[in-house]
């Protein structure tokens, strides 16, 4: 179930809000001053949190800016005030969105569905970013997993990190000398015969005939690179 966390101090709109949301299958969380908000933000998980401008104690501005020092979920930020000068502060420091009261509970909901799914149409776009899929293989950088025709292959870390740098970088050649230094460091210990150690390994394990390499090519008098 999706979380919500309000931070207002008036009980009666948050618990209003709160109702709305638990009738719209969501799960809320009240806090009423800035303080008591922020350390709720950083302990628990939440989809998006709804801010009230003013509070006691930390304003909803210095709070806004604070919580974006740690989260990126989205901010929709409620007060009374209707200047756009306080619409601009809010957005300078973080909000993702303004509503101002008196409001549509119904409208509220709908603005909270609205920024959570495209939060999360966001975060999946950025996964499929960071994974590599070509001609039956499959890199996953966030759980550094690989997979060749649906087969999970077991990777040591620097095999990983090796092949990774790879196929981000396709189609360029990269020398056995820059490769050592870039995946073991300046002062690793051993010489760039320990590339062509991975390099046999990796094609072990994704190529189909690794003597035929289709994915790491060896550029004879050069180095390898990646074909995509």
């Amino acid at each position: 179930m999706q979380k919500i966390l309000i931070i207002e101090d008036e009980m009666n709109i948050a618990e209003l809000e709160r109702d709305y949301l638990e009738a719209n299958g969501f799960e809320s969380d009240i806090a009423t001053t800035g303080e008591e908000g922020l350390k709720l933000a950083r302990t628990n998980s939440y989809n998006l949190i709804i801010l009230d401008l003013m509070l006691p104690g930390m304003d909803g501005f210095s709070l806004s800016n604070e919580l974006r020092k740690t989260l990126d979920i989205p901010i929709l930020m409620v007060t009374a005030r209707k200047g756009d000068i306080d619409k601009i502060i809010g957005f300078d420091r973080g909000a993702d969105d303004y509503i101002v009261k008196p409001f549509n509970p119904n409208e509220l909901v709908a603005r909270v569905k609205a920024h959570i799914s495209r939060y999360d149409r966001l975060i999946n776009r950025d996964k499929k970013q960071n994974d590599i899929q070509i001609r039956g293989l499959i890199i996953h950088n966030d759980s550094r997993r690989v997979l060749y025709n649906g087969n999970e292959k077991t990777f040591t870390a620097k095999e990983f990190d090796l092949l990774n740098f790879l196929a981000t970088n396709a189609n360029i050649v990269f020398s056995k000398e820059y490769l050592f230094e870039r995946i073991w460091g300046y002062d690793a210990i051993g010489d760039t015969s320990t590339v062509t150690v991975h390099i046999r390994k990796i094609r072990e394990k994704i190529e189909e005939d690794p003597s035929n390499p289709q994915f790491i090519e060896t550029i004879w008098g050069v180095g390898y690179r990646f074909k995509r």
